[in-house]
């Protein structure tokens, strides 16, 4: 007698909620951004997306992550599509055109398995919106997780929150998915569709 499969995970977790989320925005022969590339999984579920016709972007501060993660891309064969730079998120108008990309990426907080000292900065990742916010086309969408269980990351996710809930005054729709009633602060999902 066979087992029931397991159901998924409910809530979903919010980098699966963020996937689910984007699968309907992006399309084949997209540009999109993974501003923190960290071990890949976020890169290489972009560049399955956007498909051999499209380009991934993708950023980090940490030689390690842009190692793991090329390997990763590479394993699943988007090698092609997908084009690193070892630097910060906040350089990412540097590498793209004002309303050419249409999804951006952000997992925040520090790679796991490394250094958990070494985390995204508040002020780097408020200069990136920035950026994101001219790179973006029309109706493309940002994705932000945010990890507030960490006294930076907690920092960041209100400086993030804050920065997106200005933008509702300039036609955005933004989202906040969390959890509610967890023991400490809980990772949670912001998604924003610039208008």
């Amino acid at each position: 007698m066979s087992s029931a499969p397991n159901p998924p995970q409910f809530p979903p977790r919010p980098t699966s909620l963020a996937w689910s989320l984007l699968r309907e925005v992006i399309r084949k022969g997209d540009t999109v951004i993974d501003a923190t590339a960290g071990n890949g999984h976020d890169t290489v579920f972009l560049a399955e997306c956007v498909g051999p016709s499209g380009k991934v972007l993708a950023f980090d501060v940490q030689a390690a992550a842009i190692l793991a993660s090329s390997k990763r891309v590479a394993e699943q064969g988007h090698e092609k599509v997908v084009h690193f730079h070892l630097c910060s998120h906040d350089r990412m108008g540097e590498f793209a055109a004002p309303s050419s990309i249409s999804a951006i990426m952000f997992n925040l907080g520090y790679l796991p398995g490394e250094d958990h000292q070494i985390t995204t900065r508040t002020s780097e990742t408020l200069k990136a919106l920035e950026a994101a916010e001219f790179l973006l086309t029309k109706g493309g969408c940002l994705s932000i997780v945010c990890y507030p269980g960490h006294e930076a990351g907690a920092e960041e996710a209100q400086g993030v929150g804050h920065w997106l809930s200005n933008k509702t005054n300039n036609g955005w729709r933004v989202a906040n998915y969390s959890m509610l009633g967890t023991l400490r602060p809980a990772p949670f999902l912001l998604m924003a569709r610039k208008e």
